[in-house]
């Protein structure tokens, strides 16, 4: 049985033993998550964070079971998502600072019915549903990365193959050049900026911070301003190219270059990170038990188990503080006040006991093993997930093919980056080339 519990860095802090321990938002906390979580199911399955909520005088609460979260997510008119709600004026009559993807909320998906509409009708045709479409390129960009590590017999799977192959991918898809994918990786950077630094559930940066991602989002909505002009005037087969075209059918008319910019925002902020920690994280739970490597590099069809299940036991992302209340809620018995801020903790609930038989167990035939959380549920849920899915199944088929036996090599720290996403910051491994 491959141990499912993410290895944890040789300095991390002290792991909890009791629910006055358990603080998810601490520095070091990321690398005990895991053993938080079942005292939380146990002591804590819906805890209160007093005073905060996304308004002065309301609470924060963190929901760890399954059934919760799920109630939660598939219900975004009683627990509408912040990026929906119209902001709040500062105290002098001016707006917050907004990025191009929440401008574009506004306009182009206020309302659930267009939200719906927006995904079926925008990003599903790339990146969800006909994400098969980049089957062959996907393959193609694997392939030359493997390519150039094969015969060495070693590799920095995060740093030569994890996080470069979603790179390459979203570079093709929007359309932009590869010698432009440093400059990506950097904006990349700035988007996720306060899910890596920001402190506590809300994931708050300091003004000095927020002065800085402010100003390189500027730098690339200047990049992607100057594609959509480029490809207005001469389109490619690329995603930016056809929402310059296309006539968006919920409003009956062609998009504005800020919607434009807003939607390729939310493409890059959900197009890199996500798959690259996923296949880190398949990476080690092969290395912890080579005869699963075996099993599944033996019978192909099972490798779409594993990724699901893989995907259940290490979420890429924790959780996020993305719903409120609209009127008084009870949960698990407590009682959580209409305006209160709502931190859903996917990963508890992968792991919630009550909804999975042996839920700390991988299981290659686990019956409806794409309930998982990972990607959220409903009419909200990841619209990237179609792709990230593709690239991980074509990634370990490849990988499969070329590779024997995979095993950790030296150097490995096992250190995960701060915030609310589960990234190593490397992972070196040993192979026998198949």
């Amino acid at each position: 049985m491959a141990r499912t519990e993410p290895r944890t860095a040789a300095n991390s802090s002290q792991c909890p033993v009791t629910i006055e321990d358990v603080d998810l938002f601490s520095p070091g906390a990321q690398e005990h998550w895991y053993d938080a979580y079942p005292i939380l199911h146990a002591k804590a399955p819906v805890r209160r964070l007093p005073g905060e909520g996304a308004l002065p005088g309301t609470d924060g609460f963190i929901l760890t079971k399954y059934e919760d979260i799920l109630r939660v997510v598939r219900d975004p008119e009683r627990f509408p998502p912040g990026l929906t709600t119209p902001p709040r004026r500062n105290a002098d009559g001016s707006l917050p600072p907004m990025n191009a993807m929440m401008v574009s909320i506004q306009s182009l998906r206020p309302t659930e019915e267009l939200w719906r509409a927006h995904k079926s009708e925008l990003t599903d045709p790339w990146v969800g549903t006909g994400a098969t479409r980049h089957h062959d390129m996907i393959r193609a960009a694997a392939a030359g990365l493997i390519d150039s590590w094969i015969d060495r017999g070693n590799v920095d799977f995060v740093g030569e193959f994890a996080r470069v192959l979603p790179q390459i991918v979203m570079a093709n898809v929007l359309g932009f050049p590869h010698e432009d994918i440093p400059r990506m990786e950097m904006w990349g950077g700035a988007q996720v900026m306060a899910f890596v630094y920001g402190k506590g559930h809300r994931n708050l940066l300091t003004a000095e911070q927020t002065s800085e991602q402010m100003r390189l989002l500027a730098g690339f909505g200047e990049y992607v301003a100057g594609w959509v002009e480029e490809k207005r005037r001469k389109p490619a087969d690329d995603m930016i190219s056809w929402l310059t075209q296309v006539t968006y059918p919920a409003l009956d008319r062609k998009l504005t270059d800020i919607e434009i910019n807003g939607i390729v925002y939310a493409m890059m902020i959900g197009g890199l990170e996500t798959t690259q920690y996923a296949l880190a994280e398949q990476a080690q739970l092969f290395c912890e038990d080579p005869e699963l490597y075996r099993t599944v590099r033996n019978d192909r069809s099972k490798l779409r188990g594993f990724i699901e299940e893989a995907l259940r036991l290490r979420s890429p992302t924790q959780g996020l503080s993305t719903r409120t209340t609209t009127r008084d809620e009870v949960f698990q018995g407590v009682s959580v006040p209409a305006g209160s801020l709502l931190h859903l903790r996917w990963a508890a609930g992968n792991r919630d006991p009550e909804e999975w038989e042996c839920p700390n167990d991988l299981k290659l035939d686990r019956k409806g093993v794409t309930r998982h959380l990972t990607f959220s549920q409903g009419s909200r849920s990841c619209p990237g997930s179609g792709i990230s899915r593709q690239e991980q199944l074509i990634a370990w088929t490849l990988l499969m093919d070329r590779i024997e036996t995979l095993e950790y090599g030296e150097g490995n720290t096992f250190e995960h980056q701060p915030g609310i996403m589960l990234g190593l910051f490397r992972l070196n491994l040993n192979f026998t080339r198949a």
